[in-house]
């Protein structure tokens, strides 16, 4: 599932293509949306909300979408022929100067704006919103104590956009074992403040650096990399999945750096 960061910048060129501009083209692929016409109206802006986004429209209405594991969008000048395969074109969606297609999107549905938070009122503070609320993210997650770090940082109720990779890689920054409980982390305020610090980082760009080497290879100090030295002290870093049953997550880790 594309990380918090890769939202935040799909809905950056969303908002640069449709932004403040009549819409143009309209076309719904999907059964729940087939008579939909947006033809006329005005986006008024896209925003993100932890991996969700959120297209307003003049008219009162929001196209909500989440890309789970396989969605995308892809971004055309207008007049451009369209990206395919075609079967997987979901949403088309352009402005006098750009075309927007969602490919693969597995959720798209309307909405009116001011009942959003039907669809994301149960998601926790976003760490790539500019009034991002730390103290109740950390809350949320101290609410749990017994449950794990790792757990606990996937759970978007608690805080919204990190994913397998950033997890991996804060976990490691922190020097924390993925396992070990909530309540045996010395200062969750701090691992809260690493990960927004390497969303932030990464969110104008299409790749994600969170060792600072960008090479092919050399990106990450764990995330991916099973069997492979840790970058500090050689150990062999150790891959597993876990979490509540039926939404185990895989997860990776330097047993000498993160010890449990």
């Amino acid at each position: 599932m594309p990380e918090g960061d890769t939202v935040w910048l799909a809905c950056l060129r969303l908002n640069a293509a449709l932004g403040g501009k009549t819409i143009t083209r309209s076309e719904f692929r999907v059964p729940q949306l087939a008579g939909t016409d947006l033809v006329g109206d005005t986006c008024t802006e896209v925003v993100a909300r932890g991996k969700h986004q959120l297209l307003r429209l003049a008219s009162g209405w929001t196209l909500h979408t989440h890309l789970r594991m396989e969605g995308g969008w892809r971004f055309r000048a207008a007049g451009e022929r369209l990206p395919g395969p075609a079967e997987q074109i979901r949403v088309v969606l352009a402005s006098a100067s750009h075309t927007c297609v969602g490919l693969r999107i597995p959720v798209v549905e309307m909405v009116r704006t001011d009942a959003e938070d039907e669809v994301v009122g149960h998601v926790g503070p976003d760490l790539l919103d500019p009034g991002f609320d730390a103290a109740e993210a950390v809350r949320r997650i101290l609410h749990h104590p017994g449950r794990t770090i790792g757990e606990a940082l996937l759970d978007q109720r608690n805080l919204a956009g990190i994913g397998t990779l950033y997890r991996a890689e804060t976990l490691f920054l922190s020097g924390l074992h993925p396992r070990r409980p909530v309540s045996e982390v010395p200062d969750v305020a701090a691992v809260v403040e690493r990960a927004r610090r390497l969303l932030e980082a990464n969110k104008l760009r299409p790749d994600q650096v969170t060792t600072g080497l960008r090479r092919r290879g050399e990106e990450h100090w764990v995330f991916e990399r099973p069997g492979k030295p840790c970058r500090r002290c050689g150990t062999l870093v150790v891959s597993e999945e876990f979490g509540t049953a039926g939404q185990e997550r895989r997860s990776y880790h330097c047993p000498r750096c993160q010890p449990l």
